[in-house]
């Protein structure tokens, strides 16, 4: 495996630095403190090389969009230090759930009641449960997997049942083509939503993933406790 070039590993720095520094500023926006919201690291198409600056400046929570690619970087980078606490933040097929599952501290975007009863089923034979978010489109994109806001809350005694599950909020991406301004409205209603299922179901639903490179700040103003960031962080570095 090549190494990264100086100038590479320097800029992926820099590059943390400013992100860290604008979450900072827009949980003091928000009068939270900057703890109050977790930087996801998201490395899709990043190779290893570029990943590793990530973790030794501490930024280990990674987000991988594709199971298979997450299996092999699980792989590549056992053993270093800090670990990678492995995310998924992108579609998960049920056939390949049992692979997935005992790699994982989160899954961002279990998409439909089919998949929660499908992890919930797993859940026996597994030693760890990650935490789950449930996806909502809140953008009303075709293209876009999730419940609709209205959907997920009809179904809100069916999710309420699958307490094997640890269900720790929602998740939701902007619509394409958004920027900072015009994506406000979808945190907006995902934080609504996640207010009206925490009343149906008793659960507490402390997280709320939602925000990317284009856009994060808007949605920690909005609420977010999670935000996944790739492009902002990999910017001016040659892949």
């Amino acid at each position: 495996m090549p190494d990264l070039p100086p100038e590479n590993h320097a800029r992926i720095l820099r590059n943390l630095d400013d992100v860290r520094a604008r979450i900072a500023a827009a949980t003091a926006r928000s009068g939270r403190p900057p703890e109050a919201v977790s930087l996801v690291a998201v490395t899709k198409k990043a190779p290893v090389e570029m990943v590793r600056p990530l973790l030794e400046a501490g930024a280990s929570i990674l987000g991988e969009n594709y199971p298979q690619e997450l299996w092999k970087k699980s792989e590549a980078l056992a053993g270093e230090s800090p670990a990678p606490r492995w995310h998924l933040i992108g579609h998960l097929q049920s056939n390949k759930a049992r692979r997935t599952l005992p790699l994982v501290e989160m899954v961002h975007a279990v998409d439909s009641l089919r998949l929660l009863e499908a992890i919930r089923e797993l859940a026996p034979g597994l030693s760890r449960m990650p935490r789950v978010c449930l996806q909502v489109n809140t953008s009303n994109e075709e293209a876009k997997h999730g419940w609709s806001p209205s959907g997920i809350l009809e179904e809100a005694d069916a999710i309420a049942a699958c307490r094997a599950v640890p269900i720790v909020g929602l998740m939701t991406m902007a619509a394409w083509g958004t920027d900072a301004k015009t994506a406000r409205p979808s945190f907006v209603r995902l934080r609504e939503t996640r207010d009206r299922l925490r009343e149906r179901t008793g659960l507490d639903l402390p997280e709320l993933s939602m925000g990317m490179s284009g856009d994060f700040e808007t949605a920690i103003e909005e609420g977010a406790t999670l935000v996944r960031v790739g492009s902002a962080l990999f910017e001016g570095v040659e892949r």
